[in-house]
């Protein structure tokens, strides 16, 4: 576009209409106060300056770049820069280069949502990696660019587009790169292009031809040397001319690929150093070699050979003028880099000062953090210990009161068995008998009498220490009955329970209570009778 822009310059300027000279655009600039015609006077500055001053020009691409920035729709306005400097780029192929700055455009376009811009930035991602030979990239954006187009029924640069694939399956998959110019001759065949139409239709028989159809190739060659014959179009007709005689070559029709060999020759031959007669030459050479005619065919190769080495030349100073472009950008870059750099260095000594700031804070943080963990840990090891002694006394209490429960029942029995004796002595006949059992009673009278009590107090003094000893202090004038029913209520045993085990009515136990409740002072009748008992333990 900018360069049909600078052609419609020129051509005003021949009309007597404008000038165009860079030097008028740098005035026009000078005098403008709107950024927006500063960026575009910048970018056709720029596009002007390219061949004869690089440097320059790269520095009205900057400078439209600084003024982008401080422009309201700065993203927009500064995307439309990087396209310049990528096209820029480009045209030096300096792809490299022209990959970042589309990149950068492309990113922007997609975060604003503009399809159109996209759409154009991804047609040229496309060929870039085209020329990268990076085929799953290209076909990426070709395909994306090609929906785009059926959404929009632009009917030839779809066409354009399938072409385009077509030839990048060329090398790898016959059968994807027929279906993709299949697919653009359905579209062309209904259009009056017939360059497009004759571009399709050879790619069309070079296809078929690789696969070995002859037929299928012999038909589209035929149409397309129809449909080249009065066409106008220098480049379609040599890439017709040097398909058809590289196909001849191949299917051992040396007299054919000679000819039109020759032709692409006599086409091109005001450009003798070109990469179109390189191909013809070598072309040349091996139909000669194959037909038996030697010296035609070294003449060839020596041709050949010259172009070879010519385009190897002119090949290695491209790549000279590249590396002295990529270095300037590259030192551009260093300085600008650091121009950037000293406008940021307080804003990195501020945050560097933020960092630290937020470093010492998080230390601080995380040590409090550690400090609650570690008193949470502690708290938990507390209440787990405290559980387990907690469970300890459960156990120990359980135990007291099957002890003293055996102990009724030990002693119930032995009731019984003096009961049975006796009435066994009664009867007894012979006095050895009755004095044998005397003898049996004396013993389980002298054990029913041990004191079953004090043998659960001591039990119970083991286990909740210091007990009966505080019980005493507080309350002296206790009974040794008073401190066994103490003793049963500190166990938090109900009413039934103790009657259960002293053998006592539960009128009895409930007289007991009221009557320990008054010795024990407890005149609040909310007081637990247990609780306060339990509160004199020092376990």
């Amino acid at each position: 576009m900018l360069r049909i822009l600078i052609f419609i310059f020129f051509i005003n300027y021949y009309f007597g209409y404008a000038q165009t000279s860079s030097e008028v655009l740098i005035d026009s600039l000078s005098l403008t106060q709107d950024k927006l015609k500063k960026i575009e006077l910048c970018k056709t500055v720029a596009v002007e300056l390219a061949d004869s001053d690089w440097e320059k020009a790269v520095e009205y691409l900057d400078f439209a770049e600084s003024e982008a920035l401080e422009t309201k729709q700065s993203d927009f306005n500064l995307a439309s820069v990087y396209v310049a400097k990528a096209e820029l780029f480009a045209s030096k192929d300096l792809l490299d280069l022209s990959l970042d700055y589309f990149m950068k455009a492309h990113e922007i376009y997609n975060t604003l949502n503009k399809v159109v811009e996209i759409i154009k930035v991804e047609h040229y991602l496309a060929l870039i990696y085209a020329q990268f030979n990076n085929e799953e990239k290209a076909l990426q954006y070709f395909s994306k660019i090609y929906n785009y187009q059926i959404k929009n029924n632009d009917s030839i640069k779809m066409v354009e587009i399938l072409n385009n694939i077509g030839t990048l399956y060329l090398k790898k998959d016959l059968d994807s790169s027929l279906s993709y110019f299949n697919k653009g001759m359905h579209i062309v065949s209904k259009l009056k292009d017939n360059r497009l139409l004759g571009y399709v239709t050879i790619n069309l028989a070079r296809v078929y031809g690789l696969k070995g159809d002859t037929l299928c190739a012999n038909m589209y060659f035929a149409k397309s040397k129809a449909l080249i014959q009065n066409s106008p179009n220098k480049g379609l007709k040599l890439f017709s001319f040097t398909s058809y005689s590289k196909y001849c070559l191949q299917e051992k029709q040396y007299d054919s690929a000679i000819y039109y060999a020759q032709k692409a020759l006599e086409l091109n031959s005001e450009n003798k150093y070109s990469f179109s007669n390189q191909n013809s030459t070598s072309i040349l050479s091996q139909a000669y070699e194959n037909k038996g005619d030697y010296k035609s065919a070294v003449q060839y190769f020596k041709l050949y050979d010259e172009i070879r080495d010519s385009l190897n030349v002119e090949e290695k100073a491209v790549n000279l003028e590249r590396l002295k472009l990529a270095q300037e950008y590259k030192i551009r870059s260093k300085i600008n880099a650091l121009e950037e750099g000293k406008k940021r260095f307080k804003l990195y000594i501020a945050g560097l000062m933020l960092i630290v700031g937020s470093l010492v804070l998080s230390i601080l943080l995380i040590k409090y953090r550690n400090r609650n963990i570690k008193g949470q840990l502690e708290k938990e090891k507390l209440k787990i210990k405290q559980q387990d002694l907690n469970e300890h006394l459960d156990f120990k209490n359980k135990e007291l009161i099957g002890k003293a429960i055996t102990e009724i029942h030990r002693k119930e029995i032995y009731s019984e068995i003096l009961k049975d004796l006796k009435s066994i002595k009664l009867k007894a006949v012979k006095k050895d008998t009755q004095q044998s059992i005397d003898l049996v009673l004396q013993r389980l009278q002298k054990d029913m009498n041990s004191d079953i009590w004090k043998e659960f107090e001591l039990s119970f003094e083991q286990v909740h220490k210091s007990f009966f000893e505080r019980l005493t202090i507080n309350h002296p004038s206790l009974t040794p009955k008073d401190r066994r029913l103490c003793a049963l209520l500190f166990l938090d045993l109900s009413t039934k329970e103790i009657a259960q085990i002293t053998g006592q009515s539960l009128k009895t136990i409930e007289n007991s209570r009221t009557r320990l409740r008054n010795k024990l002072e407890l005149t609040n009748e909310k007081v637990n009778l247990s609780s306060y008992l339990n509160s004199l333990s020092v376990n």
